[in-house]
């Protein structure tokens, strides 16, 4: 709506300072000749004052403004709590007859924005304000009418006070949802972040409910604990009361805890039935036993490296006295240190984690039993690395013990004495105890040669190296629970000397060492899903060439099927982008793996009844208004002065704005053209006539 305003303005032709003087001159000379009683002296008076005024240039001023409209913001939530239920087709129908009605009022400027995630990061928080403040950040708060938000009421930034928002318009709530929704949830109340593999803790956890619950529900209810997706034990608990319960990790890295409780016929979601808790898993040291046959140039190889891992307790003999060379000194004047064989091999061979036969052989200072006793705690879960040498293919080798059950080869009692490139098998290039190993990439690799091999027969197991005339080098064995490792050279250490240039030793043997002690990083058959704001990565990896989409199953029950794509041989990757926070469930075969995404213990999942108390405290302030959209009719509108109520029965209403903005200005100068020269003219010509008479 356009209006004209008129205004006087002065543009002196002189310095404002001239034309007072010219002013007080006047008016003495004025006042004089009146006191002096001259004829037309009032006439006088007046041109000379005129004459003053035209000096002044007295300006009229038309100015042309148009109304400013006002501003309204409607705000939607389409956090994942509003995804419940009918929420979002309330929301829908509310927002789109709330829009029609502001066409009706050309005055209000409608500004509609969508939230449901804070600035940040994921969607963990319904943060309508903060979308509020930003959706009116460049409007004036005279301009500012109100703003009207469709929620379910669970809001996680409201202020402490309306004037937080620096404008004084009254806001509105509309919520969606019913009033009689019930819902059970489950929230772990203390867990720790970190625990010690195999060490007990302690965890408490709450079920609880809201809403208005249906009969019989107040009892006790059974609670299930998953480690990884697996059941670990249950429990039972009364709604309302804090519970503990103990949990054992049962390997290192990260492990997801679930607890579980059954979902209500008729409850609003499921998906705060589960609790979720991303703990930490942390090895204590693990203990390692080197029993090395003889003194050797790659003895101090493996020393070196179990000791430089402060992860490794590393407990290592070398056999330098066999019973063959008693010479019949007393044992008290000896400076070595008896093989504890019995303690070692029979009452503490379970507190190891790895055992190493660095090019032993037996020369009975392990009695036959003994073996038996290696291989039934390879078998029960254990790791055993035989580095053999030329020893294996003799007469004294482990490969003619008992322990034979528990090898991936027989020795045929062959040694090979020829330079060769240690090669990855098309195997190896799969295997991630040796894929992208340093310097494999090429042909001839980018290491040093080797010198000696053991040759085998009967191979089981995966073969990752090879030799000359692709004879193994190194075998990969299950043998029970357990795993077996058969080195199948002993010029390894030609890497860590740097001959022709030296090799990746390192990372092949401890890669080697952490995959007989079964770290999840180094299966060769596993399914692992990582997340990092909203992206969650899928990683697949397969001694198959190919291997089929992986089965997404999101917090809300979606089922999605992700093809993988091959990132190197054996590994396969594919990212899936969601706005679901929660646990998400992934298979592939008959490998499962879950990831979560966002928070463990985000906002958006504690409560998820929708709910008019939370909001109506805080826009009471600015007399707005919080009511339930019911089957989705939004409430009138009215505009509103600033003094008048913002709300009635069955409307809502908005501030409107007495902001103008100037389209033009129209001046007329009263002195300037024929008004000035006519009055000017009336003024002197009744001067001369009364003079006249």
């Amino acid at each position: 709506m356009e209006t004209n305003a008129l205004s006087l303005t002065f543009d002196p032709f002189l310095a404002w300072p001239l034309i007072a003087l010219a002013g007080i001159v006047a008016a003495a000379l004025g006042g004089a000749i009146i006191v002096m009683g001259l004829r037309g002296a009032w006439l006088r008076t007046l041109a000379a004052a005129c004459l003053v005024l035209a000096l002044a240039n007295p300006v009229i001023l038309n100015e042309e403004r148009a109304s400013l409209p006002t501003t309204v913001a409607m705000v939607l939530d389409t956090s994942q709590s509003q995804r419940l239920g009918d929420r979002l087709d309330q929301m829908d129908a509310a927002a789109a007859d709330l829009e029609a009605t502001f066409e009706r009022f050309p005055q209000f400027d409608l500004r509609i924005v969508e939230t449901g995630a804070s600035a940040t990061g994921a969607n963990t928080e319904t943060r309508m304000f903060e979308a509020l403040r930003s959706a009116l950040r460049d409007v004036p708060p005279a301009q500012v009418g109100g703003a009207v938000m469709i929620t379910d009421g669970q809001i996680h930034d409201l202020p402490e006070s309306l004037s937080e928002l620096g404008f004084d318009a009254p806001v509105h709530g509309l919520i969606t949802g019913s009033e009689d929704e019930f819902d059970r949830k489950i929230e772990l109340v203390e867990a720790p972040r970190f625990a010690i593999v195999g060490n007990p803790v302690e965890m408490s956890y709450r079920v609880t409910d809201q809403g208005a619950m249906p009969a019989g529900t107040d009892g006790v209810v059974d609670v299930e604990l998953f480690l990884n997706g697996e059941l670990h034990a249950t429990d039972q608990a009364a709604p309302g009361q804090t519970y503990p319960i103990e949990i054992e990790l049962d390997r290192g890295g990260a492990n997801i805890v679930e607890l579980r409780v059954a979902e209500l016929d008729g409850e609003l979601t499921g998906n705060n039935n589960r609790a979720i808790m991303r703990m930490e898993g942390i090895r204590e040291n693990l203990r390692v036993l080197l029993v090395s046959g003889e003194p050797h140039s790659g003895e101090r190889t493996w020393r070196n490296l179990l000791k430089s891992d402060a992860s490794v307790d590393l407990v290592h003999f070398t056999i330098l006295r066999p019973p063959e060379k008693q010479d019949g000194t007393p044992i008290n004047e000896l400076s070595l240190i008896a093989f504890p064989t019995r303690e070692l091999f029979v009452e503490r061979i379970e507190d190891f984690d790895l055992i190493i036969f660095d090019r032993y052989q037996n020369r009975s200072v392990l009695p036959t039993l003994y073996y038996d006793f290696i291989a039934e705690y390879v078998r029960q879960g254990g790791a055993l690395l035989v580095a053999s040498g030329p020893e294996y293919a003799g007469a004294n080798s482990v490969a003619r013990t008992p322990l034979i059950s528990a090898l991936p080869a027989i020795p045929t009692g062959d040694v090979a004495q020829a330079g060769f490139f240690p090669r990855l098998t098309d195997d190896g290039a799969r295997h991630p105890v040796t894929r992208d190993l340093e310097g494999a990439g090429s042909e001839p690799p980018q290491w040093g040669r080797w010198f000696r091999t053991v040759d085998v027969s009967n191979v089981e197991g995966t073969t990752v190296m090879h030799a000359a005339g692709e004879a193994p080098l190194l075998v990969l064995n299950t043998y029970g629970e357990g795993r077996v490792g058969l080195m199948l050279s002993d010029h390894g250490w030609l890497w860590a000397r740097g001959f022709e240039g030296g090799g990746p030793h390192v990372g092949l043997y401890r890669r080697l060492a952490h995959w007989l002690m079964k770290e999840p990083e180094l299966e060769e058959e596993a399914l692992t899903a990582t997340s990092e704001g909203d992206v969650l990565t899928i990683r697949r990896q397969t001694m198959a060439e190919t291997v089929g989409p992986v089965t997404v199953t999101t917090p809300s029950g979606e089922t999605l099927t992700i093809d993988l794509i091959e990132q190197a041989p054996g590994l396969f990757e594919a990212e899936l982008q969601t706005d679901e926070i929660g646990l998400f469930n992934l298979e592939n075969g008959d490998l499962t793996a879950l990831a979560h995404v966002g928070q463990t213990d985000a906002p958006e999942f504690r409560d998820m009844i929708s709910t008019t108390e939370a909001l109506a405290e805080t826009v009471r302030e600015g007399g707005g208004t919080v009511r339930r959209v019911g089957n989705g009719d939004a409430p009138s509108i009215l505009p509103v002065r600033s003094t008048a109520d913002a709300a009635g029965r069955d409307w809502l209403g908005f501030r409107t704005s007495a902001e103008t903005e100037l389209r033009g200005v129209s001046r007329q100068a009263l002195f300037g053209g024929f008004l000035g020269l006519g009055l000017m003219l009336l003024v002197i010509a009744s001067m001369w006539y009364r003079e006249g008479r």
